[in-house]
């Protein structure tokens, strides 16, 4: 599995700037995440990770295959999406189909380009998109707490849509229990999907802030946060690997926004990289954090749950060290794991099953 992010912001925030930026690296051929566009509003990006390049190289592969992640530019929201003004019903739509969101939001003074609301103000645009996401889940609860759609709904089904219009009628943020939240995702809840703000800033004050990202920073202090210059990263996709390091190094640039948003990512839904790695084929595969061995295996072929019989773990760092599985066995330092395993990050993993 990868992850799917969709990018969410009011009109002229920078939020297709930014997603035609990251597109725009699929026709570079040297550039550290190559982009395959399905269609105008969707890139998906391979999530190129030194580890596994590594490991390619020590098996000698013929194939070497990234995990990805998904980005969605989703149309532009306005006041009055939840009701469907502007194009909120496609808005709305699009969203729930991702993993996560993306709040981009405008941190910048600029003449040439208007905003929506004629003053700058990222919180109130974040506002914006809550209120309007929480309209959404609203309209939704009390859709299915109507009395004719309650007789489908088990007692703690309803229980737990009870609390959530109770929490919504509020405003407040909706706590949501592990068990409950497969659920609530099903009937399409907005407002649990995790999300990070990005805030769009100028170069010049990309690396310092400015009273803008320290407005946002005060307001959501519980919130990922982090600042990207969208013009920054357009430049960025223009550029082949040692032009990309070159310029990077001179404007002080530690990681690109793309880098940052993987990051933030993985963490935010608590993912997790293993591999798998033989002559024919080096892969990178993505996991739930926690995730059992048996079920790590599933995403290989689903078969290979119900057939597992035990793995063969070793670390990518004894790997690397080493130079191949064989040589970890030698060193003591492959391991025979069981249906019990719990799958860390960086594992290189070898699965028997039953054929």
């Amino acid at each position: 599995m990868g992850f799917k992010c969709g990018i969410v912001g009011l009109p002229n925030v920078g939020k297709s700037t930014l997603f035609n930026a990251l597109t725009a690296s699929k026709n570079a051929e040297a550039a550290n995440f190559p982009f395959c566009t399905i269609d105008p509003n969707i890139g998906i990006v391979d999530v190129i990770d030194e580890r596994l390049d590594q490991l390619s190289k020590l098996s000698n592969s013929k194939k070497k295959i990234y995990t990805n992640i998904t980005f969605v530019d989703i149309a532009g929201l306005v006041k009055g999406a939840s009701k469907g003004e502007g194009l909120g019903n496609k808005f709305l739509s699009h969203i729930r189909e991702v993993d996560a969101i993306i709040h981009l939001v405008r941190c910048f003074d600029s003449e040439k380009i208007t905003h929506v609301n004629s003053k700058i103000s990222p919180t109130s645009d974040l506002e914006t998109i809550k209120t309007e996401i929480v309209l959404s889940d609203l309209d939704v609860v009390q859709k299915k707490l109507e009395k004719g759609k309650k007789k489908l709904l088990s007692d703690k089904e309803i229980k737990i849509l009870e609390d959530v219009l109770n929490q919504l009628d509020k405003n407040q943020k909706v706590d949501v229990k592990n068990e409950e939240e497969k659920f609530l995702s099903s009937i399409g809840l907005l407002s649990i999907k995790p999300k990070i703000i990005v805030c769009n800033i100028d170069e010049e004050n990309l690396s310092i802030g400015n009273q803008y990202t320290e407005e946002v920073k005060n307001k959501y202090p519980d919130e990922k946060i982090i600042n990207i210059c969208a013009d920054i990263e357009d430049q960025l996709s223009g550029l082949d690997k040692s032009e990309k390091e070159a310029f990077m190094q001179d404007i002080g640039l530690n990681k690109t926004g793309l880098n940052q948003l993987i990051k933030e990512g993985y963490d935010l839904l608590k993912l997790d990289t293993f591999f798998t790695s033989g002559p024919e084929e080096s892969r990178a595969w993505t996991i739930r954090k926690n995730t059992l061995a048996p079920k790590a295996a599933s995403v290989i072929h689903t078969d290979f749950e119900k057939n597992f019989i035990r793995a063969e773990a070793v670390s990518c760092e004894d790997f690397i060290k080493y130079g191949s599985a064989e040589k970890c066995k030698e060193n003591g330092k492959l391991r025979i794991e069981g249906k019990d395993y719990i799958v860390k990050d960086g594992d290189v993993l070898y699965f028997r099953v039953n054929p």
